[in-house]
């Protein structure tokens, strides 16, 4: 039995070790069970050993509870204290806590914002094995039908994988239009997203075939909306773009889609395109729209899946080569592969709009933060200051510094947990604000910013950090100290003079860097905001109104289809000029601003291009009459009559003043020929006639880009939705009745879609109307806190110097040496931080170049003014102080020390 002597003894030696006692114990228990079971055990010895380990462990488990007891109630303790100290000081706490409730919020805010449209995972099954495919870069990312079924039938190394387009569904039988997003999907879609119906059944591989007739699944919020429920849904008919689809089923709560921010409520199969667009549009080798992708079979890693499509990827795109282009374009789609990118995120357009966009504001509201943790540590030095003398007794009747460091740190976490609170019922009214921003008219952005884990953990962190940030030097500072020079000095003479507040001005010429940067990145984006929307855009938008109209239903299934939709498209003009209230009206391919581009290259005559490399110019269809509706001046030659766009006519062209400019070297090109090069295909020679001046194209930020216009009909396509731009004499709203009338005496199978010119603009400008008004709102909180932070200490200064300033006035100072004293001070500091703020500029201002119009990320003239700005009025925050100063009466001051 000597090994069991020697485990008691060895339990008995090991009274510190609270785990290595709890495992002697399973290995006694274990070893004793077995000896009685042999008839070896000493049953005495070992009920002795686990008497004396019971006692050991109960005594343990009360002195550890009674340490977690202390530590707890000494932690109550400090907080009640924290309490009580911000209560006798409200002012101090109002002002932390609102600053830090603001700085917070906005950071939690944006971050909500990013997370929801960047980082959220999609609300599928292990979203992580997700992967999208791409042509060689992430960029490069959107594949032809074709294309996609070579992929589904070769690539063996997915479990599943499906084709996405997203898709807009047309309710409205007739008359205007009634759209909800969507989008078509190939028969294994649900089934490889780990998806199944909430009622009904969702697409099957069998509702994806060639020729199908079409069927339907909808959102759980459609269901509801449209039928009441979602088993209401099942079996209902809806119409979509003007045909019958039947509800197969309903998708479950929570999937909105793959496009983050779109919230798809109707889903179709990949087959209905046929039914959309015609029975070869899927046959079409480049028609690029759809994403794609997959989960990789179990076991093998995204390196080994994209060795596999690299294998594949020749006879893939050999397959699917398209036959028109030319050599060299098809020689470069031959030497394209295959690559697969982890996707747990989706896809989003918004996202790729708006990320950088986003993470700008997220640096910016962290400069806020950390202004505002720069001003509440002044504020706290200060407050430290004044209290020296309390902590002085605490220090002198035997509390560590330790402990007097941990309650002023408690008081700091305190005013961080406060401010951390308020700033997330701040950031849930501005997440969705900014939502709202960002959204497109009509077309809301549908994201989650609801705090989850990961905007908690953001948000706690921020806090935490923050807390650190603006306590930890001041709860330092605090403590250093000597108890007995501070009970002799009654508080005043153990801060007097200048070298205790160096770390408080260091703070005030950081604030002062930090703000410059942020007022001249903001004077920056708000210039550039100002520019744009004050450009010439080579058109009036006043009283413009924008109809969308859709013809496809009058030529379904008709012969001569083409020359039937011109008729329509060309008599719906007249129609409309003869619509009361209406001035003017023309049909556009392309409306200004619309983000719709159509692009060929150029071929000119006697202007060959000096780089070998064939010029591009973007195209647009218009009637006769457009350029006097959209009042873009002619500048040259004359513009289109309505003999141009009649069947047969000659092919003749308008350029725009960039056209000239860039293709003809600013020659008159009055006369002169091009035709356009698809591959080793050459368009019509075509003949130009005039000259208008350069009107934006697809948005408000673009260069002047060269454009050629030609006549409805003579694109080399006539589009079954055409836009008519429609001038009235007062408001454009007021148009609408009249234009409906119109359209149904025609036909009342004709969709229409209304907006207004000034609308749309509005639209383009989403992204840099909110740069620019974020930006100038820190902007502007920067620059308010860094002058309450000069404010602050030079009111400090005073304070603590008044017997001083006292003397130097009983010695025959005057009042304006005070003021000139105190203000050159602060002087100092202002431009010790105006220094430094030049460089944080100059070198954090060319990461918002690619934000900018019409500005260059050194301009001259703002950053100049940014710090004029900021030092006037810095210098202004430090002129109350030194007249207080100036009024100071000696006596008084000589009396009080």
């Amino acid at each position: 039995m000597a090994w069991y002597s020697r485990l008691v003894n060895m339990i008995r030696s090991t009274r510190h070790s609270h785990d290595l006692d709890r495992e002697m114990e399973f290995h006694l228990h274990e070893r004793a069970d077995d000896l009685r079971a042999a008839g070896m055990a000493d049953a005495d010895a070992a009920a002795e050993a686990r008497r004396r380990f019971g006692n050991r462990t109960a005594q343990k488990e009360r002195a550890h509870d009674a340490d977690i007891f202390t530590w707890l109630e000494s932690l109550a303790s400090d907080v009640r204290y924290a309490l009580r100290a911000l209560v006798a000081s409200p002012g101090f706490a109002l002002v932390a806590i609102l600053s830090l409730a603001l700085g917070i919020g906005a950071n939690t805010a944006i971050f909500s914002l990013t997370n929801a449209l960047v980082f959220k995972s999609l609300p599928i099954s292990h979203p992580e094995q997700l992967v999208a495919l791409n042509m060689g870069s992430p960029d490069n990312d959107e594949f032809t039908n074709p294309l996609w079924e070579q992929i589904r039938d070769h690539a063996t190394v997915f479990s599943g994988a499906f084709a996405y387009a997203g898709h807009r569904y047309n309710l409205s039988p007739a008359g205007e239009v009634r759209y909800v997003n969507g989008a078509e999907v190939s028969g294994d879609a649900f089934r490889t997203l780990g998806i199944h119906a909430a009622a009904g059944r969702l697409i099957q591989p069998s509702d994806d075939v060639r020729g199908c007739p079409g069927v339907a699944v909808v959102s759980t919020g459609f269901a509801q909306r449209q039928f009441g429920s979602a088993a209401n849904a099942v079996g209902q008919t809806l119409s979509l773009n003007g045909h019958p689809f039947p509800v197969a089923g309903v998708v479950p709560a929570g999937f909105d889609g793959m496009e983050v921010g779109l919230n798809a409520e109707i889903y179709t199969p990949l087959c209905g395109e046929a039914i959309f667009e015609g029975p070869t549009v899927l046959d079409i080798r480049s028609r690029w729209y759809l994403r794609l992708f997959a989960r990789p079979k179990p076991g093998l890693s995204t390196a080994q899946v994209n060795a596999a499509l690299a294998v594949a990827a020749p006879g893939i795109f050999k397959a699917t080569l398209p036959e028109h282009w030319g050599a060299d374009s098809k020689t470069e789609y031959l030497k394209r592969t295959l690559g697969a990118l982890p996707s747990p995120t989706g896809i989003s357009g918004a996202r790729s709009n708006y990320q950088a966009a986003l993470y700008f504001l997220l640096a910016a509201v962290g400069v806020v933060l950390l202004i505002a943790c720069a001003n509440i540590a002044n504020l706290l030095m200060a407050r430290g200051a004044a209290r020296q003398r309390e902590i002085s007794i605490r220090l002198a009747i035997g509390a560590g510094r330790r402990r007097v460091v941990r309650q002023l740190l408690t008081e700091s976490a305190l005013l961080a947990l406060i401010g951390a609170a308020l700033g997330v019922l701040f950031a849930r009214w501005a997440a969705r604000s900014l939502v709202g921003v960002i959204s497109v008219r009509g077309e809301p952005l549908a994201l989650d910013v609801g705090l989850d884990g990961r905007v908690l953990a953001f948000t706690v962190g921020v806090a935490v950090l923050t807390a650190l940030l603006f306590g930890l030097l001041p709860a330092w500072r605090a403590t250093r100290v000597d108890p007995q020079a501070a009970m002799k000095s009654g508080g005043r003479g153990i801060v007097s003079g200048d070298t205790r507040y160096r770390a408080g001005r260091a703070l005030v010429v950081g604030q002062v860097a930090l703000s410059l940067g942020l007022v001249t990145v903001a004077a920056l984006l708000l210039g550039s905001f100002r520019k744009l929307v004050t450009q010439n855009t080579g058109f009036d938008s006043r009283g413009v109104l924008l109809v969308d109209m859709n013809f496809s239903r009058l030529t379904a299934g008709k012969d001569s289809a083409s020359a039937l939709l011109l008729n329509y498209q060309d008599q719906m003009v007249r129609n409309l000029r003869q619509a009361p209230g209406v001035a003017a009206a023309a049909a556009a391919f392309i409306t200004p601003t619309s983000g719709t581009s159509w692009n060929d290259f150029v071929v000119i005559p006697g202007y060959p291009p000096p780089d070998g490399k064939l010029p591009m110019s973007y195209f647009n269809q218009v009637s006769d009459g457009y350029f006097s509706t959209m009042r873009t001046p002619l500048l040259m030659g004359r513009v289109f009559t309505e003999a141009d766009t009649r069947p047969g006519a000659p092919n003749v062209a308008v350029l725009n003043q960039a056209a000239v400019d860039q293709l003809f070297h600013g020659e008159n090109p009055i006369g002169h020929t091009y035709h356009t090069k698809f591959g080793d295909t050459d368009g019509p020679s075509t003949e130009i006639i005039g000259v208008v001046a350069t009107e934006k194209y697809a948005s408000l930020s673009e260069k002047p880009t060269a454009t050629i216009y030609v006549p409805l009909g003579q694109g080399g396509f006539n589009p079954a939705v055409i836009s008519y731009v429609v001038r009235g004499a007062g408001n454009s709203g007021a148009l609408v009745p009249a234009i409906k009338a119109t359209a149904a005496r025609m036909s009342p199978s004709i969709s229409l879609e209304f907006r207004s010119l000034d609308d749309q603009i509005e639209d383009s400008l989403t992204r840099p109307r909110l740069l620019a008004t974020l930006s100038g709102f820190f902007g502007a909180i920067a620059l308010l806190l860094a002058v309450i932070g000069l404010y602050g200490t030079m009111s400090y200064t005073v304070t603590r110097r008044r017997n001083e300033i006292g003397i130097r006035m009983a010695l025959g100072a005057a009042g304006p040496s005070v003021v000139q004293m105190i203000v050159g001070e602060a002087g100092k500091l202002v431009a010790i931080g105006l220094a430094g703020g030049l460089l944080l500029a100059l070198a954090t201002t060319r990461y918002v170049g690619s934000f900018l119009y019409g500005m260059t990320p050194t301009d001259p003239f703002t950053i100049t003014l940014s710090v004029l700005v900021l030092g006037a009025v810095a210098i202004g925050a430090a002129l109350r102080p030194a007249w207080r100063a100036s009024r100071v009466d000696p006596m008084d001051a000589l009396r009080e020390e």
